[in-house]
C-alpha cells in the first residue's frame, strides 16, 4: 500500500513560490511576517508592502552593483570613505556639490590635479559611483590604456566603434593623465575623442601634471592646448597640495629632505 502522500504547508508552499518566482528576499522574510500578521501585529497590506519594498531594495542593490561593475572602477569607495581631514587644501562642500551630480546635468567637466597618493582617483571613484547611482552611463579608464585600446582599434579599422563607445558615455573617468608621456598618435586620438565629448558629455581628469604643463606629456604644445582647451572650458578644477595618504604612516619616520621628496613622490 502506498503511502499517503503529504501536502506541504501554505507557509512552506508560499516560500517556495516566491523563490521560484526570483524574489529571494521576500521568501526569506516571509514567514516572519506570516507569524506577525497571525498575531495581529501587523495587517496584511502593512506585512505585503513591507515585503515588496524589501524585494524592491534588493533588485536595485543588485542593479547598482551590475552597473558599478560595468563602468569598470579599480575600486568602489564613495565620499563617506575619504578622509578629508588629512588633505585640509581639498574643499569638502566643493567636493561634495560636485557629487549632486550638477556638473554632468551641465556638461561641465573636472580635473583633479595633485601628486600621487593625494586621493585623486578616489575622490573620482566616488563621483563616478555616485553618478551610477543616478544611472548615469560611467565609465573609469586609466589613461594610456585608453589610448592603447584607440590605437589597437584604429589599426583593425573598428575606430570608430570605439569612438562611439567612450563619446556616449555620460561620464568619462580619465585617470592618471601624465603620469606617461603620449605620442602623436595618441594625442591625436585623444584629441578627437574630447572633440566629440566637449560640452555634450562630462569627463572627470586625474592628473599629477598642472594643466599648462600638458605640452609635456603629449610631446606637442599645439595638440596640448587644443585638448587642454577643451577640456578645460566649462571645468571645475581642483588641486590638492597634501601629503600621500599611502606614506601617513613611514613619513614621520623619515629625515627631514627623504621626507620631501617621498610627499613630492620622487
Amino acid at each position: 500500500m502506498a503511502a499517503p502522500v503529504v501536502e506541504a504547508s501554505p507557509a512552506v508552499r508560499v516560500r517556495s513560490n516566491l523563490e521560484e518566482l526570483g524574489m529571494d528576499r521576500m521568501a526569506e522574510l516571509a514567514g516572519e511576517h506570516m507569524s506577525l500578521v497571525a498575531a495581529g501585529s501587523k495587517t496584511y497590506a502593512e506585512s505585503l508592502l513591507e515585503l515588496t519594498d524589501a524585494q524592491i531594495a534588493a533588485v536595485r542593490e543588485r542593479d547598482l552593483w551590475r552597473r558599478v561593475q560595468k563602468a569598470n572602477f579599480p575600486y568602489v569607495k564613495t565620499l563617506a570613505d575619504f578622509d578629508f581631514s588629512f588633505q585640509p587644501s581639498l574643499s569638502r562642500p566643493v567636493v561634495e556639490d560636485l557629487a549632486t551630480m550638477g556638473f554632468l546635468e551641465r556638461g561641465e567637466n573636472v580635473v583633479l590635479v595633485g601628486s600621487p597618493g593625494v586621493g585623486k582617483t578616489h575622490i573620482a571613484v566616488s563621483l563616478g559611483v555616485e553618478a551610477v547611482r543616478c544611472r548615469k552611463l560611467t565609465y573609469f579608464a586609466d589613461c594610456q590604456r585608453l589610448v592603447d585600446d584607440l590605437k589597437r582599434a584604429a589599426a583593425k579599422g573598428q575606430l570608430e566603434r570605439r569612438m562611439r563607445f567612450y563619446a556616449h558615455l555620460s561620464l568619462l573617468i580619465l585617470d592618471e593623465l601624465g603620469y606617461l608621456g603620449i605620442d602623436k598618435e595618441g594625442a591625436d586620438l585623444l584629441f578627437q575623442l574630447v572633440s566629440r565629448r566637449y560640452e555634450r558629455r562630462s569627463t572627470i581628469v586625474t592628473t599629477n601634471v598642472g594643466i599648462g604643463a600638458w605640452a609635456q606629456v603629449f610631446g606637442d604644445p599645439v595638440t596640448a592646448s587644443a585638448i587642454a582647451d577643451r577640456v578645460c572650458h566649462h571645468c571645475h578644477v581642483i588641486r590638492i597640495t597634501g601629503r600621500s595618504y599611502r606614506m601617513k604612516d613611514i613619513l614621520p619616520d623619515l629625515p627631514g629632505r627623504d621626507r620631501r621628496d617621498a610627499e613630492n613622490g620622487e
